[in-house]
């Protein structure tokens, strides 16, 4: 599957309709999660956010990355070093805009979240760059 495809059914645990999607999330929330949009810099609720707890996806609540793995990368995205652990996202080819990249996706859901870089910290060398509008925060205990 090409990078901002739409998913074939059956491809995800979880799956609703165009509509459905719609209705359930803001228009910012949709235009992200479904359709691949990005949110400008420095503009996302969790951009500049360092409360501790976790990220889960905004579309079905999966669990997506913690809070101790986010960094300041400077690029006005949330940025963080990891995901929760394996499985949890899924890698996509995204040859759109003239560029090769890595796209990520929720693995429950299909959601778009952002995309992948191999100029991060220790220890994985990874940056997830990931739009505000595709996550949820949840503070710990």
């Amino acid at each position: 599957m090409k990078a901002h495809d739409t998913p074939q059914a059956g491809a995800y645990a979880v799956e609703k309709s165009d509509a459905e999607w719609r209705a359930r999330l803001e228009p910012d929330q949709y235009a992200v999660t479904r359709h691949a949009a990005t949110e400008r810099a420095f503009t996302g609720k969790y951009w500049n956010h360092w409360a501790d707890g976790s990220y889960r996806c905004v579309c079905c609540d999966a669990l997506l990355f913690d809070a101790g793995t986010k960094f300041d990368a400077g690029c006005g995205w949330p940025s963080f070093s990891e995901a929760v652990e394996a499985g949890r996202v899924e890698r996509i080819t995204d040859r759109s805009h003239g560029m090769v990249r890595v796209e990520v996706r929720c693995q429950q859901c299909g959601a778009h979240l952002g995309h992948v870089f191999d100029d991060g910290p220790a220890p994985t060398g990874e940056r997830f760059c990931i739009n505000s509008a595709a996550i949820d925060f949840t503070p710990r205990g």
